[in-house]
């Protein structure tokens, strides 16, 4: 089987450096941060600009929006984190992961997650641990648990499984962790990857992890975990194909669909079923970004999704026969 993916339409004022991030979210809105410093909601159907703040410094590195689509959290290059309000575009929180408090170990928050259940949000760094933050207005940013995975190396990415029971991380050495968070405790190790592992997408029924790595693999591990605490069947395929770094995944919330976005300037839609890769985009520039909308596709089609990356722009994609 193959689709055809085509180009939709461009945001209307690309950002002025690097895209690190997009997000489509549950508004059917599309968020993106930026190397720029900029953090920016469009409108998907105009591609214009809705709303923004005010740019930072230094770059975004990392953003996380609730499945409602009515909160984005983001993080700085230096490890400020802010939570704004997509309803109303006021900042509720702002944590400074790299200020000294008391005598507490200080560690820079990289890549942060929003508990999709609320309340909290996760951060990893240098240490190669995740920490569990308050998301909560009055104490937003005060740990709340450590979440130690045994190994000293730079935690790359982390990403809330959508039931909000688990907490995924990947290492710059190829590691991935999840976390219960109910008990605080590491529950499965995967070394699938020779180097960085770039990004996760949790399925949306919580049992899939796909991984991205600097190795040009996609990973996809089966992480239930039976009754009597017995981890699933771990990796199960291999996608193959990039040929080089993959920065950027996403399942489409059907399950059926992965994306992938890669430092070689095509992105790869994949069928997780049948394990292969579908369609092939080119892009002008490393893609570091994607995101599928996260609704089911129209009927005879495979969705759409958005891209961001090395150019600055924003774009939308839809496969041949959506509207």
């Amino acid at each position: 089987m193959s689709l055809a993916f085509l180009h939709a339409h461009d945001g209307a004022e690309p950002h002025s450096d690097a895209i690190w991030a997009v997000a489509w979210t549950g508004t059917d809105a599309v968020l993106s941060i930026s190397a720029d410093g900029a953090i920016k909601q469009w409108d998907s159907v105009s591609g214009q600009v809705s709303r923004a703040r005010a740019p930072h410094t230094l770059g975004l590195v990392s953003l996380s929006v609730n499945p409602a689509g009515t909160q984005a959290l983001y993080n700085t290059l230096e490890g400020l984190t802010c939570l704004w309000d997509l309803e109303d575009g006021e900042i509720k929180g702002t944590f400074e992961s790299y200020a000294r408090t008391g005598g507490e170990a200080t560690e820079p928050s990289w890549s942060v997650s929003l508990n999709p259940k609320g309340g909290t949000y996760a951060s990893t760094g240098g240490s190669g641990n995740v920490t569990v933050h308050s998301a909560e207005a009055g104490s937003f940013g005060e740990r709340r648990a450590t979440l130690t995975s045994g190994r000293n190396k730079f935690g790359m990415y982390c990403k809330h499984s959508p039931d909000g029971t688990r907490v995924a991380m990947s290492s710059e050495a190829g590691q991935i962790y999840v976390f219960d968070l109910a008990s605080s405790s590491l529950q499965t190790t995967y070394s699938s990857h020779a180097m960085a592992v770039r990004s996760l997408a949790w399925s949306e029924d919580s049992n899939l992890l796909l991984s991205a790595s600097e190795d040009k693999r996609l990973i996809l591990h089966d992480v239930r975990v039976s009754a009597s605490g017995k981890p699933g069947s771990g990796a199960v395929a291999t996608l193959s194909g990039h040929s080089s770094w993959v920065l950027s995944t996403d399942i489409s919330l059907d399950g059926r669909l992965a994306v992938s976005g890669s430092s070689d300037k095509t992105m790869k839609v994949w069928d997780i079923g049948a394990r292969a890769a579908v369609s092939t985009v080119q892009d002008s520039g490393e893609v570091w970004s994607v995101s599928w909308q996260p609704k089911p596709p129209a009927h005879g089609t495979a969705g759409k999704f958005v891209s961001g990356g090395e150019d600055g722009v924003v774009r939308w994609w839809r496969s041949a026969g959506a509207g």
